[in-house]
């Protein structure tokens, strides 16, 4: 208070001495009148003065003010006159009614008179808890209020309200007030509420503030609606952005399906006004926030995929194609785009998939880069166009592929009525536009990033320059315009397209020295001393040249990585080239670039890197300087370490493929398995049937026996005939379920030598390599007890077939000498031969299909030797594998111990050159003094290089 009351004295210019001595007056009757009506009336004095004498009435009254608010809570309309008083005194809404003349500092005199309220936390909370009122005249000046005190001291205020109970909870339930004002101001508190404070965003987002939010946005009309919705738009930006446990929770909760009627625009054109501009504007950004690249990656990619099952993604390309749309709008939807397919393959091979609605049509990619290309375009739609291009190809082999292909011959159009992509970045590659170069250099390396098949593949692109001539390749045109001294923007972009080209890649190495002219150009470049311009173009320079010695497989005779490096020495200096080398990270617009990977730039002058090559230098430049400085011995060793490392990798990779394979068959089997068992399950479920059915036919023929015998000793043999003849029939049927089993069992037979052979497969693999899982040997041996198995009992239906056989032939004797013996009447005879010559017949099948099955079990076993065969093959194989495998681990200890030797005779080297310093100075002969933390840092790299190679 004494504070501020030194601040009214030093004001030039101050009330009069009457209006001062009237605040006075009406703050003590505040203090001591005990009527309410007096109280409240000089309230209301004091409201109507703050305005104008805001300082006065804010040092005299502020504690009167509060107290107010403290005891008459039960007067609606005093505590209303008292909450708006204290907002004309701390917020800077009305400065403009402040004299022009006066010099009060109003902002400060907000902040100050913010201080002095929280200084109590317990005004806060009392604030707070008045909002709990109903009633409009209290409840929307405490909103004004608590919402001023927030944009004046924001992060005090709002550790004051978390730590009140309940004190979020009460906030939100402005959110469900049916006054529309007192809702809106409420979105405006709460956006300044939630301003940079995780731990607030979260306890909002859970207090159910997305479905009351995006319930208001539909209520105002999605993107036609007014300021309402641009304010709950940056209130949920304000709680999805940088905050993954909200932005996880607003996806799990299916908001995102909820988004997709906002970018409804329709066909109508109706007209766009400046407020569905911004709200379409925002609602973009929020789609971006989503899937921001700064995001952790899965929760990136869950979104990405929810966007597209949800037709999110389809509504935006919409968007992207149709006519009529605001050049911002359609420039912020093409950067929306790009960051929704970025690195989701589903939603790049959809996008790669859209046609605009031309005739003929045309893919998006093709229409979007024509505009890239086209210098009359706006420079950001050109950046934003960029953008898309590289998003769809990040981490898309497919479409990087696909964008290559155009370019081939194999597949050029001949005719010339459409336009590929390919056509279209060599346009913009060699145009008179720089920046179209630049551009066009960037989408194509983007084309080649990391995927060594398309960088061989390029170098078939043949370009024809002029009728007469013979075409050239497109590496061989690009190294032309470089020596041709064109802008540095263009050479800038095409020194950036040949390093991605030709890092790690051997053969468009070999390919670019093969031109004679091009070391002879780099050297010539980064010899020069020239200007601070050009410095940028010879680091990129001696960066090309780098990669052409780190990645040169020494297949050119005149350009092997030693004569380069004494070409470097003789011409340049070892020095020199790491200085010029230097100059690429060293650029002030290096280190923009290497930030965000959209190409953001505020004018065509800025756009000189590449975000992704950026990362290439930060990959390159430490590896080329030690290559720069290493010896052709150290070479040597390096590439026959280097080959090492490829066989054993190629080894590793053969056997993992195998293991693959080997699961795959695995699962074919397991599938096979359950399908066999169903099949056995419903066979036995039908011979069941069968068997009931034959009981019953059983009764049924014993009782017509019975109806036709007589009593007679002949009729009594008549009556044990038909019970023969049932046990020949219940025979057959046994025969006809075991001849089921059999075939069952031999395609379960069939099934386990596959098995037998993926076990032997697996046998291979655990021998060369532990790769191998254990739970694919316990497989193995489950299988060869199941065949031991099947084997056992294979032989005891073999048996049983025999017995069954000898069986038969009993039955069938002892049914002739019945017929012989017992005379048969009329019909019952006739039907007893058919009977039995019916047995005969299926007897006679049965013995066939046994024959047949006995064929089938020597041809497996036949089989089974010869695969028998090629595991002892197989073995012999691992051994020779396992031989190559010690003399690779001896040379390695080899060089290990070769290594040691090195680095004891160093130390001792050491030793000794520190003691015959010390002997210098003792006989009084200055030393210059090394920087030990260098050679420490040289023993530490030699001590991880020395880790490296015992980890290999």
């Amino acid at each position: 208070m004494n504070f501020l009351r030194g601040v009214m004295g030093g004001q030039s210019a101050g009330p009069q001495h009457t209006e001062a001595e009237t605040i006075q007056k009406l703050c003590d009757r505040v203090a001591s009148s005990t009527l309410l009506d007096d109280r409240r009336n000089a309230v209301r004095a004091l409201k109507s003065l703050s305005k104008k004498y805001r300082l006065e009435v804010g040092i005299q009254a502020m504690e009167h003010l509060i107290h107010v608010l403290q005891t008459d809570r039960s007067d609606s309309e005093i505590i209303a006159y008292a909450l708006d008083t204290l907002y004309n005194i701390i917020s800077n809404d009305e400065e403009e009614e402040v004299e022009e003349n006066s010099t009060r500092p109003s902002e400060d005199l907000g902040s100050q008179f913010t201080e002095i309220f929280i200084k109590q936390p317990e005004n806060v909370t009392l604030l707070l808890s008045l909002l709990e009122e109903f009633d409009f005249h209290v409840r929307w000046p405490g909103v004004r209020l608590l919402t001023s005190l927030l944009k004046q001291l924001g992060p005090p205020v709002q550790q004051i309200v978390l730590v009140s109970p309940m004190g979020v909870s009460r906030l939100m339930d402005l959110l469900a007030d049916s006054r529309e004002i007192i809702r809106n101001d409420g979105v405006l508190l709460l956006q300044a509420l939630t301003r940079s404070n995780g731990a607030i965003q979260k306890i909002v987002a859970f207090e159910n503030a997305f479905e009351r939010l995006l319930d208001i946005i539909t209520e105002e009309g999605n993107s036609d609606g007014g300021i309402v919705v641009e304010d709950c738009l940056i209130l949920l930006q304000n709680l999805l952005k940088n905050n993954n446990s909200n932005q996880n929770f607003f996806k799990e909760g299916s908001y995102i399906q909820r988004m997709k009627p906002w970018f409804e625009v329709g066909d109508e054109n109706s007209g766009w006004s400046a407020q569905k501009v911004t709200n379409l504007h925002l609602m973009l950004q929020l789609v971006r926030v989503l899937v921001s690249p700064t995001n952790p990656p899965g929760a990136t990619s869950s979104c990405q995929k929810a966007m597209f099952q949800c037709g999110l993604l389809q509504q935006l390309c919409t968007i992207l194609m149709a006519t009529g749309i605001p050049a911002d709008i359609l420039t912020e939807t093409i950067n929306t785009v790009s960051e929704v397919i970025r690195g989701c393959q589903v939603n790049q091979d959809y996008f790669a998939s859209v046609n605009a609605p031309s005739n003929p049509p045309r893919p998006a990619i093709v229409v979007l880069l024509m505009s890239m290309v086209n210098e009359r375009q706006p420079f950001v739609l050109r950046c934003a166009v960029l953008y898309c291009f590289q998003c769809f190809l990040y981490k898309n082999q497919k479409g990087q592929g696909e964008i290559v292909a155009t370019l081939l011959p194999s597949t050029i159009d001949a005719t010339g009525n459409s336009v590929s992509a390919g056509q279209l970045l060599c346009g913009g590659l060699f145009s008179t536009d720089s920046l179209s170069n630049w551009c066009a250099a960037v989408a194509l390396a983007h084309a080649l990033q990391g995927n060594a098949t398309q960088k061989e593949q390029l170098l078939r692109v043949q370009l024809a320059t002029s009728i007469g001539n013979p075409p050239v390749s497109l590496l061989q045109q690009c190294t032309n315009i470089l020596s041709q001294g064109s802008k540095i923007q263009t050479r800038v972009g095409l020194l950036m397209l040949l390093c991605t080209w030709l890092s790690n890649c051997p053969i468009a190495v070999t390919h670019f020295l093969h031109n004679s002219a091009n070391v002879p150009f780099l050297t010539g470049q980064i010899a020069e001393n020239l200007g601070e311009e050009e410095q940028l173009v010879q680091g990129l320079c001696a960066l090309l040249l780098g990669i052409s010695i780190y990645f040169n497989d020494n297949s050119l005779e005149n350009y092997m990585k030693e004569k380069l490096k004494q070409l470097i020495e003789k011409r340049i200096g070892k020095e020199n080239f790491i200085e010029k080398l230097g100059f690429i990270s060293k650029h002030e617009l290096y280190s923009r670039a290497s930030q965000k990977p959209q190409p953001n730039f505020p004018s065509p002058e800025y756009m000189i890197f590449d975000h992704e090559f950026t990362k290439l230098v930060k990959e390159l430049e430490g590896v080329i300087t030690k290559a720069i400085y290493k010896s052709s011995e150290e070479d040597k060793k390096e590439e026959e370490v280097k080959k090492t490392l490829e066989q054993h990798d190629n080894i590793v990779t053969h056997y993992k493929n195998m293991i693959r394979e080997q699961d795959l068959q695995l699962e074919e089997l397991k599938q096979q398995v359950s399908t066999l068992r169903c099949q056995n399950e419903q066979l036995q479920t039908a011979v069941t049937q069968h068997k009931d059915q034959y009981n019953l036919l059983k009764v049924q023929l014993g009782k017509d026996n019975h109806h036709q015998g007589s009593h007679s000793d002949g009729a009594q043999v008549n009556g044990i005939q038909p019970e023969e003849i049932s046990r020949l029939r219940e025979e057959i049927e046994e025969l006809k379920s075991h001849q089921g089993l059999l075939q069952s069992q031999l395609a379960e037979k069939d099934s386990l030598i596959e098995n037998l052979k993926s076990s032997q497969v697996s046998a291979l693999n655990e021998q060369a390599s532990a790769a191998a899982s254990p739970r694919d040997s316990e497989q193995v041996i489950e299988l060869k007890q199941e065949l031991s198995t099947l084997k056992s009992q294979l032989n005891s239906q073999s048996l049983e077939i025999t017995r069954l056989q000898e069986e038969n032939d009993e039955l069938l004797q002892r049914a002739e000498a019945l017929a012989k013996s017992v005379p048969v009447q009329g019909e019952s005879e006739n039907v007893i031969a058919a009977k039995t010559t019916d047995v005969e017949g299926r007897l006679s099948a049965l013995l066939q299909e046994t024959k047949e099955l006995k064929n089938e079990i020597k041809a497996l076993s036949e089989e089974k030797t010869a695969i028998k065969k090629q595991l002892d093959s197989s073995n012999s194989t691992i051994a020779i594998l396992q031989t190559e495998k010690d003399k690779l681990d001896v040379e390695v200890t080899d060089s290990k111990k070769e290594q040691d030797d090195l680095l004891v005779l160093l130390a001792d080297q050491d030793q000794k050159i520190l003691s015959l310093k010390s002997k210098l100075k003792d006989l009084g002969h200055p030393v210059e003094e090394e920087d030990e933390s260098g050679d420490q840092e040289d023993e530490d790299d030699e001590m991880d290089d020395g880790d490296k190679d015992q980890d290999i």
